[in-house]
């Protein structure tokens, strides 16, 4: 692909299911209304405008482009929350029901150059930085274009193989999707991933 992911360990694999140890990565993100389709679009488009160039790099006034990384991730988020908190298409507070949220977090992973302190910041306060820490996370992978019947049989396949391995599993679902979208379908890369408890 050419464009930088987030470092990361596989500790168990067993199908289409892996535990990985991911490593502290810095995020860019921000929180959206509307259905999945929706609010992915809109998501990508504001945070897109930020590693773009809608940002100031820190001590001038000037603006930086910042990389694309993959995946862009999507978190269905329960309830409202402040503009504050971390973004990334995924839902808050344990949601696992991606066909009934209407809020998101959406993120991008900022490439590994950039700490708090050296990363343009950005001038849409809808966009915020922040620091994430290292977690084990477990990844169901799949391919296609990852319609929201697909997201949430994805999503629920995970769960229940969680639950019968006795893994706890630590907030909410995220989507991960890695290709553009002229990526032919069955060549897309797209995961469901939640943190779980250290195997």
């Amino acid at each position: 692909m050419g464009i930088e992911i987030p470092p990361y360990k596989v500790l168990s694999l067993e199908a289409a299911f892996e535990i990985r140890q991911y490593e502290p990565v810095l995020i860019a993100e921000t929180v959206v209304e509307g259905d999945m389709s929706t609010a992915s679009n809109s998501g990508f488009r504001l945070l897109a405008d930020f590693i773009f160039g809608n940002n100031l790099v820190p001590g001038t006034d000037q603006a930086g482009k910042i990389a694309m990384t993959a995946p862009v991730t999507l978190e269905p988020q329960s309830a409202k929350i402040a503009m504050t908190a971390p973004v990334t298409l995924e839902p808050l507070s344990g949601e696992t029901n991606m066909q009934t949220a209407t809020q998101w977090r959406v993120d991008f992973v900022m490439p590994r150059q950039y700490t708090l302190e050296n990363i343009p910041k950005p001038k849409n306060s809808a966009v915020k930085l922040r620091q994430v820490p290292g977690k084990v996370l477990l990844v169901h992978k799949f391919s296609g274009l990852g319609s929201l019947s697909t997201v949430q049989q994805k999503t629920d396949e995970m769960l229940a193989w969680a639950a019968r391995k006795g893994y706890k599993t630590i907030g909410s679902v995220q989507l991960a999707r890695y290709d553009p979208p002229w990526t032919l379908p069955m060549f897309r890369r797209n995961e469901i991933m939640i943190e779980i408890a250290k195997p």
